[in-house]
């Protein structure tokens, strides 16, 4: 393993996959901005209006497009005369800067921090959006890494969802508990996190149940979570992860807008960027709600699960096929 990978989890592989997986986002990206400078030398408000609807139709979301717009508004404006051969590294430009901004931080890696035993991260988001597949491929990131990973099945409403963490469990080679269906949630996290407490695991990770139906609901539910978690240990989970479908466009936005309101997610998990030609939802959201953007989904394999690295992001979005 070369330095850089094992020190930024980032190498080679990661960099094919990544791009392999924004292909569909990359192919309408790029179709539509060639066909829209098509026989034009500079950008000029023409220019400009095609960029803004093609961002929009790649689900950046209308509020960040038009922050972006601006911004190259200003670009051109301030050097005068920009080709439309420079449009394409200016947006990059700028695309990374606003993740920057939001605090989308290139160095994460599979590592917990020193002297919190056990680390308690808290699963949220709807049913569907690969929710138990991005915990099961995360235990076996941290597996890897040397840490000893506790499953806690606290979405106890839907038939099938504690038996799919179990089967990920098994898969991966870590521990797993579980109170059965129909057992309260909170009852779950707190006895989870009691025998991770009771048996020396490094990381606890608890699955939550994933409806919308009612927001007072949610909120009342994911608190009681948080509380009885907070009975073992005071400052925990010390991580509230919101796992999003990127491929559901602007019904992440929505998704993220009612879990944001109801509790404090610290970071994000984007899933399925593979099966959508809409990645640029992944802009839109780090820039309208300011949680750092952790994890992206760029396949079915453990490995397709990667660490969000904004460079890399946005340098395999305008990467074109040779």
């Amino acid at each position: 393993m070369s330095f850089f990978k094992k020190l930024f989890g980032f190498g080679k592989e990661e960099k094919k996959d990544l791009e392999q997986g924004l292909e569909k986002t990359k192919d309408s990206f790029f179709g539509k901005i060639t066909r829209a400078i098509a026989g034009k030398t500079k950008i000029d408000e023409e220019v400009l209006d095609e960029l803004e609807d093609i961002l929009i139709s790649s689900d950046v979301g209308a509020d960040t497009t038009i922050k972006i717009i601006n911004r190259i508004e200003e670009r051109v404006a301030r050097d005068k005369y920009v080709t439309t051969n420079e449009l394409n590294e200016i947006l990059r430009d700028e695309i990374v800067q606003m993740l920057a901004e939001n605090n989308s931080d290139d160095n994460i890696k599979y590592e917990l921090p020193a002297g919190v035993r056990p680390y308690i991260l808290l699963v949220v988001g709807v049913n569907g959006v690969g929710k138990t597949t991005t915990i099961g491929k995360l235990a076996k990131k941290y597996q890897e890494q040397g840490h000893k990973v506790l499953l806690g099945a606290a979405d106890t409403f839907r038939a099938a969802a504690v038996d799919q963490l179990k089967i990920w469990s098994e898969r991966v080679g870590c521990d797993f508990f579980s109170k059965g269906m129909n057992a309260d949630p909170a009852a779950v996290a707190y006895e989870a996190v009691q025998h991770g407490l009771a048996n020396g695991h490094d990381l606890i990770i608890i699955d939550t149940a994933g409806r919308l139906h009612n927001k007072i609901n949610l909120m009342n539910e994911l608190s009681k979570i948080k509380r009885s978690i907070s009975k073992q240990i005071e400052i925990a989970p010390h991580e509230v992860m919101l796992v999003l479908d990127a491929s559901t466009g602007q019904n992440a936005f929505e998704q993220a807008k009612q879990f944001t309101a109801v509790t404090d997610v610290s970071c994000l998990a984007l899933t399925k960027l593979d099966g959508t030609a809409k990645g640029g939802v992944v802009i839109g959201i780090s820039d309208q709600f300011k949680i750092p953007i952790k994890y992206i989904g760029v396949g079915e394999k453990i490995e397709h699960l990667q660490v969000f690295n904004k460079r890399e992001f946005v340098d395999s979005f305008f990467t074109q096929k040779k």
